[in-house]
């Protein structure tokens, strides 16, 4: 039988980065998960033991990682997954399930992303404080949301550092103050109708050039930022107040009522009045 912790995080009021569920499990001999598909990023860390990823990338093609202690595996949104221990060591693992405006730009400098979607660590050594981070968050379940978020915190920057497929450079400083620039002119223009072209033409730069520097600075391309951002701020709005849900999609965006209803699913894998009854009355510490 298998031996294992599982959490649910309570609250959704952080908009960079947020915790939906994490824990940690002993498997039994061949226990498998999948093929399922995630709505939001998923990141397991072998303790012990062996298993394998079977994971699509961005362009479909499926592809098999075999994994030992030590390494990690990130799954990624809307992707085909399945993993499975093995059979005559089968693996423990700590878990953590997260998203956020900024998760894919913390995960694309640890150098994982679809494509490369294993973790290894320079040296065993440095791999301990991104174990020790995620078995804190899998056993203070009863934390308060601030001291979660903390730690989450702590566990991407120690991924970032012991990464083996770390990104060395981030870009220039001016390329930062330019995404920097975009980013704030989007938090500050969310609820009307935007356009790639105008957030390129705030930073003065063409809209190609503008969209790849921000994709590899932010780890999405601009538009589907927007689309975070804006459902981010729905989610916060349905949750923190009685508005209706149609005024809510209209003041974060959407005139469109059906078009909301539809992204919202399809990030968080539930309609918005779905979403609204699943967190009616959790606590806004």
């Amino acid at each position: 039988m298998d031996d294992f912790s599982f959490s649910v995080f309570p609250n959704e009021n952080f908009l960079d980065l947020r915790l939906f569920q994490f824990g940690w499990e002993q498997c039994a001999p061949l226990h498998s998960f999948g093929p399922f598909v995630r709505n939001h990023f998923l990141f397991h860390y072998v303790i012990s033991g062996r298993g394998y990823l079977d994971a699509d990338d961005s362009n479909g093609v499926t592809r098999r990682y075999h994994l030992e202690p030590g390494q990690g595996f990130l799954i990624c949104p809307g992707l085909v997954n399945t993993y499975c221990a093995g059979q005559h060591d089968p693996w423990k693992y700590v878990w953590l399930e997260f998203d956020g405006l900024r998760a894919a730009q913390y995960l694309s400098a640890a150098g994982l992303n679809a494509a490369q979607p294993i973790y290894r660590a320079q040296t065993p050594a440095m791999a301990q404080p991104v174990e020790e981070t995620m078995l804190y968050i899998a056993n203070h379940a009863k934390a308060s949301t601030l001291n979660l978020i903390g730690h989450l915190c702590l566990f991407l920057d120690a991924l970032i550092q012991s990464s083996a497929t770390r990104r060395e450079v981030w870009g220039s400083r001016l390329q930062d103050f330019y995404i920097q620039e975009a980013v704030n002119f989007m938090e500050h223009n969310f609820q009307r109708e935007l356009t790639v072209e105008e957030v390129a033409d705030v930073c003065k730069l063409n809209r190609s050039y503008f969209s790849k520097l921000f994709k590899e600075s932010m780890g999405c391309p601009p538009q589907e930022f927007l689309i975070r951002l804006r459902l981010s701020k729905a989610a916060e709005q349905m949750k923190s107040t009685k508005a209706p849900i149609g005024e809510i999609s209209a003041a974060c965006g959407y005139p469109n009522q059906l078009h909301f209803s539809r992204a919202f699913k399809k990030r968080y894998g539930v309609s918005p009045r779905e979403w609204r009854l699943q967190n009616k009355g959790q606590s806004q510490v």
